[in-house]
């Protein structure tokens, strides 16, 4: 555990941009959460101003810091995150006061129950609040309702709302029953497990040894192969599970996706948006799950394509890495198809979307993005499903899916799609969680404790 007091100002290469530097520290508690405020404040005021990923931010803040330990690491991400996924109800505070960010600090260690409350204490003394903030801290913060409760307990001269946690255009591009609304509200403001997914060995086997590790890790939720790793931090490049390509990093949601496309053993599948290949070592483990079960060869195949060259080679080495064969790429290196037409078993069709399925995981891109993120990605998602429907062959599948989670870049895009294209209809998909069988699937963050995503599947009837 480093040493909190190697996080003073003076030690601090990035540029800070609040005031906070102004504030006399009286104890040697106040003097180390003085130090981590400048720290969280700037890198903050950063990811606002350059509008680029927190997680971003933070991983090129701790290679140029390596001084800070494991506890400072704690303590700076998760309240750093904390701040954005409580900034709807923060942000209506007096932010123009140089004590602010102290009381914003405090309030998150309350919100979220984070264990360095000598630290958040001091924060509270920096802010000069006169509010009680013991009292505070007995208030039950189990679930919303609570929390709300607590920020009015802090902030009383302010009006806060449950449905302030999210952009108020958010709501004009997913409009919601309020039963819904409230649950989503809900899951958005707490934070996701990380969520595995085993290959080639059982995930029961996998978390046995996952927990050994001390990694809070339980197998059999929902599909044979995930595996809930919990919600602590962890470096996976120390765990030999995944050095060796027998676990990889894919939320449950994201999972949804492979088991609705459900590929044989002898197919062969495309996946045309594919990123570093989460879903293509899906799809691949699957086929090779299923020719096990059924003694027979997975003699299928999938090529993955993307327009990024770094993402392929990313895609490569993780599946060397796991041992599996049968993947190729082909890129993308312009409109045409960079595979042949009326070929494939099954289409992938991942599209790039505004990502507010993750908002949960990454809630800093709630308050970086605009209604435009979400506008604006229609048009380019029916051109890709409608370019790459032309490599389904006759009987084969084509599925479609967002971590969106607007009716504009969904269920909008595929009737469209389906209104141009007559020779594709949609095949009904039952919903893994609840068991619902529809025509559109959407999954919330609430159903099954996971990020957001939809899928649609369709067949080429001619």
């Amino acid at each position: 555990m480093g040493n909190p007091n190697s996080l003073s100002p003076t030690n601090t290469a990035t540029p800070l941009t609040s005031s906070l530097l102004n504030v006399q520290p009286h104890t040697p508690a106040q003097k180390r959460a003085l130090s981590y405020a400048n720290t969280i404040k700037s890198l903050f005021d950063e990811v606002l101003s350059r509008k680029l990923p927190a997680d971003r931010i933070l991983a090129n803040y701790f290679r140029e810091h390596k001084k800070h330990g494991s506890k400072d690491r704690k303590i700076i991400r998760e309240s750093l995150f904390s701040l954005f996924r409580w900034w709807g109800w923060l942000k209506q505070q007096h932010a123009s006061q140089p004590t602010a960010f102290f009381a914003h600090l405090s309030a998150c260690a309350l919100l979220e129950a984070h264990p360095w409350q000598d630290i958040a204490n001091a924060w509270h003394e920096l802010s000069q609040s006169d509010r009680d903030y013991q009292q505070a801290q007995s208030l039950n913060v189990d679930d919303l309702k609570g929390k709300l409760a607590l920020i009015q307990q802090l902030f009383p001269a302010t009006t806060c709302k449950a449905e302030d946690l999210l952009p108020d255009w958010f709501w004009q591009v997913c409009p919601l029953e309020p039963a819904k609304q409230n649950r989503l509200i809900a899951a958005m403001s707490s934070r996701p497990p990380i969520w595995g997914r085993a290959q080639g060995i059982s995930s029961q086997t996998a978390a046995a040894q996952l927990q050994a590790l001390g990694i809070d890790a339980t197998a059999g939720h929902y599909f044979d192969d995930a595996i809930n790793l919990g919600s602590k931090s962890m470096n996976l490049n120390e765990i030999d599970l995944y050095k060796t390509g027998k676990i990889e990093i894919q939320d449950l949601a994201s999972q949804v996706i492979g088991q609705i496309c459900a590929p044989e053993p002898h197919a062969l599948w495309w996946d045309t948006c594919s990123g570093a290949g989460g879903k293509t070592l899906q799809l691949r483990a699957l086929m090779l799950a299923r020719a096990v079960a059924n003694s027979r060869p997975a003699s299928g195949h999938i090529i993955a394509s993307d327009i990024r060259s770094n993402a392929l080679e990313e895609l490569l080495k993780r599946a060397q890495r796991a041992q599996c064969d049968g993947i190729s790429i082909a890129r993308w290196t312009s409109d045409a198809l960079p595979v042949p037409m009326d070929h494939f078993d099954g289409v992938l069709v991942d599209a790039p979307c505004s990502c507010t399925g993750t908002w949960r995981r990454n809630p800093d891109m709630r308050w970086l993005d605009d209604i435009q993120a979400v506008s604006s990605k229609a048009a380019l998602q029916l051109d890709i499903l409608s370019r790459s429907s032309r490599a389904v062959k006759l009987g084969g599948q084509l599925v479609y899916a967002t971590c969106s989670l607007s009716p504009i870049e969904n269920e909008d895009v595929v009737r469209a799609f389906l209104a141009q294209h007559r020779e594709f209809a949609l095949e009904p998909v039952r919903h893994p969680f609840t068991g619902e069988e529809t025509d559109m699937l959407t999954i919330w963050p609430f159903e099954a404790n996971s990020d957001g995503m939809f899928v649609a599947k369709m067949y080429r009837s001619r």
